[in-house]
């Protein structure tokens, strides 16, 4: 994402009467978003590893909630930087105002190659996230985490400790405390990078509790890039497979289902084609499937954007979001699993600030 920012120095004046110079930067965008979806998923402002099935339905919704505003600064070895966004908010409804309560994205600090705070997870490599209109993209095959964590960086590698956090179910299909989550999550990631683009490789280690007097060690592992194709288009993907659960898919697996660590295998694939200056276009797939809830869903689309000024963009985009789920074991073998999907349709103007 290209954001201009506007750049304050404030010089400080110590006591030891040595100055420190302080750079100041606000950054963001505002997003106007209208969108059409039609289908048996139901409506939501976008896709994420929700499948639940109900009627056919179309719904057509304009909002302005993904609208960002961040701000940083950088004294010396020191950064810190800070982003809000107001998706997902509960307070507001299209009765009257259309309020939306802000939500915290990022707040963190960089010092001495340390990044200490909430921001993306180490498994997560933005540069392969496509461009695109719905929000985050294909999330169901991308790796989509933001928590608290202590990050160490150097040269090519980065080591992490993250915040535990258990998404799943015991035995008896009941919701899982998180009561047990005392040893943090493990991360390593090696990137290579030039002008040809990047390439991460990212493992994932952390204890689970699949029952009050069980401890498993798991493994996830994830591939994921952008390669430049030409001057100026690119092939943006990700390839992810092991005990991921909430670090994969948005909400689509499990870490544990049913008192059993679950297991995925997912990705995306993106093509962005630049046709001049001003107008390009991406062509994008998500997959994934897991291996006990039997998860198996994708999400494609395509899209045009338009540079209007530098600043100001306008695009449009179409996909289709599908959910093919099978029966599993845990589910009574009367239960119909319920399949289907939903088109959509969406116009965006973004102005970044």
């Amino acid at each position: 994402m290209n954001i201009k920012k506007i750049a304050i120095s404030v010089a400080l004046i110590c006591l030891s009467s040595s100055s420190i110079a302080v750079e100041y930067k606000i950054g963001g965008f505002i997003k106007a978003s209208g969108r059409i979806a039609s289908g048996e998923v139901p409506f939501d402002h976008y896709y994420f590893g929700s499948g639940n099935i109900g009627e056919d339905s179309t719904k057509t919704q304009f909002s302005a909630q993904e609208s960002r505003l961040n701000g940083s600064f950088k004294e010396g070895d020191i950064t810190g930087f800070v982003e809000i966004d107001f998706v997902g908010s509960s307070q507001g409804n299209g009765n009257v105002s259309n309020s939306y309560s802000p939500r915290l994205r990022h707040a963190y600090i960089n010092y001495n190659g340390f990044t200490v705070g909430q921001t993306w997870s180490t498994m997560v490599n933005t540069s392969a996230f496509p461009e695109t209109a719905n929000l985050g993209g294909p999330l169901i095959g991308e790796n989509m985490v933001r928590q608290s964590l202590v990050r160490y960086t150097y040269e090519n590698w980065q080591f992490a400790l993250e915040n535990p956090n258990t998404f799943g179910t015991d035995i008896n299909g009941k919701s899982l405390s998180k009561d047990e989550d005392s040893i943090p999550d493990a991360i390593a990631r090696y990137n290579l990078q030039g002008d040809w683009g990047n390439i991460s490789f990212a493992g994932l280690v952390r204890q689970l509790s699949p029952s009050e007097n069980e401890d498993e060690v798991t493994f996830g592992g994830s591939v994921a890039g952008k390669i430049a194709v030409g001057s100026k288009n690119d092939v943006r993907f990700t390839f992810s497979h092991g005990n991921l659960g909430r670090y994969f898919s948005t909400g689509g697996v499990f870490d544990i289902y049913y008192g059993e660590v679950e297991t995925t295998t997912g990705g995306t694939i993106a093509y962005r084609h630049f046709f001049n200056e001003d107008l390009r276009s991406t062509i994008f797939y998500g997959h994934s499937v897991s291996d006990i809830q039997k998860m198996d869903r994708s999400h494609y689309g395509i899209n045009i954007f338009k540079s209007i000024t530098p600043k100001l963009s306008l695009g449009s985009e179409i996909g289709y979001y599908s959910v093919d789920d099978k029966l599993n074991q845990y589910l009574p073998a009367d239960i119909q699993v319920a399949n289907g999907g939903s088109v959509y349709g969406q116009l965006v103007l973004q102005y970044n600030i």
